[in-house]
């Protein structure tokens, strides 16, 4: 089935309704999807739809915590280049061995998928930062630094980037993501958080990344 050229993915539908009053998107450009909220529902509905629509390209957007206020500051969007999983693999906290120290990549690559092995980070068609996908967000400033710590290049941190990445890369669908930042990462106090001011500026700097697609 084919359909519109991109493939827009939005988490959760409380950022949808928030996007929608921004002025949503032109369907003719964009068909946009909830893709679920964390990596589980994430990378299981993205496939799905990649399946079903067959787009060209694909862009997630929404919201994030920011690791560091000055590069990234509250209220802001910015577009990420890379992104990076924490969670999988063996324990937590200081004692987190991730993938490749395993040796167990979490894709190996085919020949009718991406060629190339998937472990922990991924690049994304646009460039920009390291976007850091947790399975759970960070509940503390403590939490944050030692994730930070073990990513030092991230700016940010999400629950379904990475998730949406590895679908759209088996299904050879290029992938950006354009993130608005919501909340300091590990600031769990809600009314810190900006949520419509992050996702006003996701929503204009999705606009600008679609105005410069092929119709």
């Amino acid at each position: 089935m084919k359909d519109a050229p991109l493939l827009l993915l939005v988490p959760t539908a409380l950022e949808l309704e928030r996007l929608r009053d921004q002025g949503g998107y032109d369907p003719a450009r964009a068909r946009v999807e909830v893709c679920g909220f964390g990596p589980v529902a994430a990378a299981a509905r993205t496939a799905t739809l990649l399946e079903r629509y067959k787009p060209q390209r694909a862009l997630l957007v929404g919201i994030a915590g920011t690791f560091d206020e000055e590069s990234f500051p509250v209220g802001t969007a910015t577009t990420f280049g890379e992104v990076a999983l924490e969670g999988v693999g063996v324990g937590e906290g200081s004692r987190f061995v991730a993938p490749p120290a395993l040796g167990f990549p979490q894709w190996p690559g085919s020949t009718d998928t991406t060629p190339h092995p998937i472990a922990d980070r991924m690049r994304l068609e646009a460039s920009g930062p390291l976007l850091l996908s947790t399975c759970a967000a960070s509940d503390s400033p403590a939490h944050a630094a030692e994730r930070k710590e073990r990513f030092p290049a991230a700016l940010a941190e999400d629950m379904e980037g990475f998730a949406v990445a590895l679908a759209c890369a088996l299904a050879r669908v290029p992938l950006s993501i354009v993130r608005g930042a919501s909340n300091v990462v590990g600031d769990r106090q809600a009314s810190a958080w900006r949520i419509p001011s992050a996702l006003a500026a996701a929503h204009e700097l999705s606009l600008e990344w679609l105005a410069k697609e092929p119709a």
